[in-house]
């Protein structure tokens, strides 16, 4: 395996604080490097990959974090899942309050990621592929959400939670417009104010 400088991400370890950089046209290769090494193992019980998450949009800034999330059918395929990503070396983390949408932590060795398991229609995937989806489809307002991520981001450098809680009403908004019913709206903005 390449070392983590050739992927052209940095190490975990280089984001204690919150971190919002403007664009990087390498983020859909880095993803599909991660890609392409996960779906070998998992291929059998995993529905697809999705490239999730602010790096998902073109032009738009974010962390330096590929986020992606491995579908699974139903939340039996969970079992197998964990252990085929337990191979690769990702530590399986709980849902950490999030509904059929489990967390693993990426192995030290590889550039900082996120990785999630989510059953496909869950609420959890639904959320990650609409804000996607309408973020790609409207680059004002993915603008507007670069501006207000990297604003954030000064103002809690080191306050993971309120960096997200302080986005969530973008994020609902936006969620709104793509027609989620309230109580699923609501059901997001509890998960993001705990």
């Amino acid at each position: 395996m390449k070392s983590v400088y050739d992927w052209g991400m940095p190490k975990p370890t280089h984001l204690t604080a919150i971190q919002v950089v403007d664009y990087d046209p390498d983020w859909p290769r880095i993803f599909h490097r991660f890609r392409d090494q996960i779906w070998p193992s998992v291929r059998d019980v995993a529905v697809t990959i999705e490239h999730v998450g602010s790096t998902s949009v073109p032009g738009m800034a974010a962390k330096p974090v590929i986020d992606m999330d491995v579908v699974i059918a139903t939340a039996a395929d969970l079992p197998l899942l964990k252990l085929r990503l337990g191979r690769l070396g990702y530590e399986h983390r709980g849902n950490l309050g999030v509904d059929d949408r489990e967390a693993f932590l990426s192995p030290e060795n590889l550039p900082s990621h996120h990785l999630y398991a989510c059953v496909q229609n869950s609420l959890a995937l639904q959320n990650h592929i609409a804000v996607r989806d309408y973020l790609r489809t409207h680059p004002s307002e993915a603008a507007v959400y670069s501006k207000l991520k990297k604003r954030l981001a000064e103002r809690f450098p080191n306050e993971r939670e309120r960096y997200v809680e302080s986005k969530t009403d973008f994020i609902l908004s936006i969620l709104e417009q793509c027609g989620f019913p309230t109580r699923m709206v609501e059901s997001i903005r509890r998960a993001n104010h705990r």
